[in-house]
């Protein structure tokens, strides 16, 4: 296929918009990429081959779905919006390996789907994905969250919301969504993407990020992962505030229950005054354990 041939070169886009009568839909956050050297660029740092399964997160008309079909060994896009079925299977029509299911990733279950969608599921799992800008943080949530060991998650997203993902503590991107892409994965910006590579242009520019299984192990572990990661959303429901004022929302302000933070805080070593953003996940770590020795939490 010619380079001008290819779903994701913007005269083809273009073509298979109209043909279909479609417009990209602000409700799904939808804009076509229409860059086939970004396109590649995205397959080779996810570093796709030919003994991967791909899941692609909202392939829309299936632009970067032919690119990791040519790559992978298997693919399964997952695609939200009903009226892009019928372009994708006459779009994807020549690769034999990739499978379009119509279904909200938020409400898939991930280790069934993968069971039952690729013929070898034993193989490396590697999420690919330009993912909506209104979604990135729930569906990146989800994806760690899930008990599925990924190999790699390589997605693109709002440039603003990549530099949050791999921000250091003490900075204005340092937050929770930080913490919880650090708690099991490395995380890197791979390249920079132009709004102007899209159709429609969004409003901002976008970053392909690539993140995989931590090198590092955690030398401290928490007790509960899902308590440590309400935990840490908890102590920055108020990033002005400082780490006292947050604990006293999470946990109380009983003079008893706040006793026992001083204490907690005096024996690890961190001072109340700090503001969240000011700690390692490590810190965190210690004080959640801290502080349900304590029976506070």
């Amino acid at each position: 296929m010619s380079e001008s041939a290819q779903i994701g070169s913007r005269k083809t886009t273009r073509s298979i918009l109209n043909e279909y009568g479609l417009h990209a839909k602000k409700g799904f956050g939808q804009n076509f990429l229409t860059d086939p050297a970004i396109l590649q660029r995205i397959v080779e740092a996810a570093e796709v081959t030919t003994a991967d399964n791909v899941i692609e997160i909202g392939p829309g008309i299936g632009a970067l779905t032919e690119k990791l079909a040519q790559a992978a060994g298997q693919v399964v896009a997952v695609e939200i919006d009903q009226d892009l079925i019928p372009v994708l299977e006459k779009t994807l029509a020549p690769y034999d390996n990739v499978t379009v299911i119509n279904q909200d990733i938020l409400k898939a279950n991930l280790p069934e789907l993968i069971q039952q969608r690729f013929t070898d599921p034993t193989k490396p799992i590697k999420v690919v994905a330009n993912l909506p800008y209104y979604i990135t943080s729930p569906i990146l949530m989800n994806l760690l969250a899930s008990p599925v060991e990924w190999s790699s998650i390589t997605v693109m997203m709002q440039k603003e919301v990549a530099q949050r993902l791999t921000a250091k503590p003490g900075t204005k991107q340092y937050g929770a969504l930080t913490l919880a892409i650090e708690y099991q994965m490395d995380a890197e910006v791979a390249f920079n993407v132009s709004r102007h590579s899209f159709i429609p242009a969004p409003n901002v520019d976008s970053a392909i990020v690539v993140l995989k299984q931590r090198q590092q192990p955690l030398t401290t572990k928490p007790f509960d992962k899902q308590k440590l990661m309400g935990f840490i959303r908890g102590c920055f429901a108020h990033r002005r505030k400082s780490l006292w004022n947050n604990l006293q929302t999470v946990i109380g302000k009983d003079e008893n229950i706040k006793a026992k933070m001083t204490k907690v805080l005096e024996k690890i070593e961190i001072s109340p005054q700090l503001r969240p953003e000011k700690l390692t996940l490590a810190q965190f770590i210690n004080l959640l354990n801290a502080l349900h020795q304590e029976k506070l939490i």
